[in-house]
């Protein structure tokens, strides 16, 4: 089976509370690691209603509904902490992996850095959409989101409804996942990625449109939009490029992809960055699917693997599994994960959208000597 599709989550990742932490145990909340650029973030979320389509997954609940997250640059550092997500979710996914020896809400206790529906601040502010890996909820990103905010971009982070254990919505639904409920077939992941590419354009309509639906949509700049994602979420971001010019460069975060390139292949800016583990070049497994898309790749194009990274190592999941004494399966430590996918994901975006030189993408880093920079053609990755 694929990595992306059955490992590596927050679930599979506290799953090892039973052998390090007492039943009674009760962890300090956790936190989220500040951001390192120099703007205050603020957060909010937008309730969307997509009227042209039904759901894919529960037609009968009618039209397709999305909960975004939005980060982005504030004017000051005013009103409350941002909640990181809410109890019923905290519980639902710690429910979902059979998880009983922490409270069922201490992941609605984690402690964010963004302000609450703080005042924007900033023109022509490039915007970056996050998609998330299945079955894991929106919030799992936030430090990415808030780390990129706080350099100076808009950040839509997006819950792909009934593909995740809980979404909240403004009336209290809480709803689950019915993908979850249908055979993983080929055919499945393909209609599943190809459904959150009419997610991201909708949501780029929705803010970058005639009548927005954010107050502060007029400080984006729609002439640089891109995408990033985690595992299914990353593979997402080739459909998302392929079905909307606007998304004008893509980052695929550890998530084996689609056959989607068409033989004329995809001409803007991409970024693979994944375990060494699973994603090194020329080894068996998942990379097959990314030398096969390397190859129809004629632009722009880098690819990084992480020596000793988990898949939880590149979200939030690996710093706060560590902080609740929970074994993520990274011989990475969570911080220096973090560290390490914030900073290549932002050089990306800063050459890409900002067109401000990015020495590190050119190849191996003596800061990150844990980066391997690898040439597929010839098999290697060099450190």
């Amino acid at each position: 089976m694929r990595q992306r599709r059955t490992t590596g989550g927050l679930l599979a990742c506290l799953l090892a509370l039973t052998a390090t932490a007492p039943a009674t145990a009760a962890p300090d909340a956790p936190r989220l690691l500040p951001p390192t650029g120099p703007h205050p973030v603020g957060t909010t979320s937008l309730h969307l209603v997509d009227t042209s389509r039904a759901d894919p997954w529960v037609p009968e609940a009618g039209a397709r509904e999305l909960m975004v997250s939005l980060w982005y640059p504030a004017k000051s550092p005013s009103g409350k902490r941002a909640r990181y997500m809410t109890p019923t979710e905290s519980r639902l996914l710690l429910e979902d992996g059979g998880i009983t020896t922490v409270p069922p809400e201490v992941l609605s206790g984690t402690r964010a850095n963004a302000f609450r529906d703080a005042e924007p601040a900033g023109r022509g502010l490039p915007l970056v959409v996050l998609s998330p890996g299945f079955t894991k909820p929106r919030a799992t990103l936030s430090g990415l989101a808030e780390d990129l905010a706080s350099d100076g971009y808009v950040v839509a982070a997006i819950d792909h409804t009934y593909e995740n254990v809980a979404t909240t919505f403004p009336d209290g639904r809480v709803t689950t996942c019915a993908a979850c409920e249908r055979d993983r077939s080929p055919e499945f992941w393909r209609g599943l990625v190809q459904g959150r590419a009419a997610d991201v354009s909708f949501v780029l309509d929705e803010l970058t449109g005639a009548r927005p639906k954010w107050r502060g949509a007029g400080r984006i700049d729609p002439s640089r939009i891109a995408m990033a994602g985690h595992s299914i979420g990353g593979a997402s971001a080739i459909p998302a490029m392929l079905a909307d010019a606007r998304v004008r460069a893509g980052i695929d975060v550890d998530g084996t992809t689609e056959d989607l390139i068409p033989d004329s292949g995809l001409s803007r800016p991409f970024l693979f960055l994944g375990r060494q583990s699973t994603y090194t070049p020329g080894t068996p497994g998942p990379v097959a699917d990314w030398e096969r898309d390397w190859a129809r790749m004629t632009g722009w194009k880098r690819w990084f693997v992480v020596e000793g990274a988990a898949h939880a190592s590149f979200t939030d999941v690996g710093p706060l599994a560590e902080q609740l004494g929970v074994a993520s399966g990274a011989d990475l430590a969570g911080p220096r994960g973090t560290e390490i996918t914030r900073r290549y994901v932002r050089a990306f975006f800063d050459l890409h959208l900002r067109g401000r030189a990015q020495p590190l993408l050119d190849g191996p880093s003596a800061h990150y000597p844990e980066v391997g920079f690898c040439v597929p053609e010839t098999g290697t990755c060099a450190r």
